[in-house]
């Protein structure tokens, strides 16, 4: 298994990763709701500079993502 790399990954990107059977745009919708449901995550990603507009994770949001969520 390769070891997962924190880099900079479209939100449809890395949600695909996460739930890779469904499409971009239904598994982007599931990975921002779980964000959404983890009020510290939120909370972590909102100070890190993520905004709704963002089309982007920077590799320290993926990073808190993944802390948060597990490896996908």
């Amino acid at each position: 298994m390769e070891e997962f790399v924190y880099r900079t990954y479209g939100k449809g990107e890395l949600a695909q990763l996460y739930a890779p059977a469904i499409g971009e745009r239904a598994a982007c919708k599931k990975l921002l709701t779980w964000i959404k449901r983890n009020a510290e995550l939120h909370d972590a990603l909102l100070r890190s500079g993520l905004t709704p507009h963002s089309k982007t994770f920077t590799p320290y949001q993926v990073r808190l993502i993944v802390d948060a969520l597990g490896e996908p």
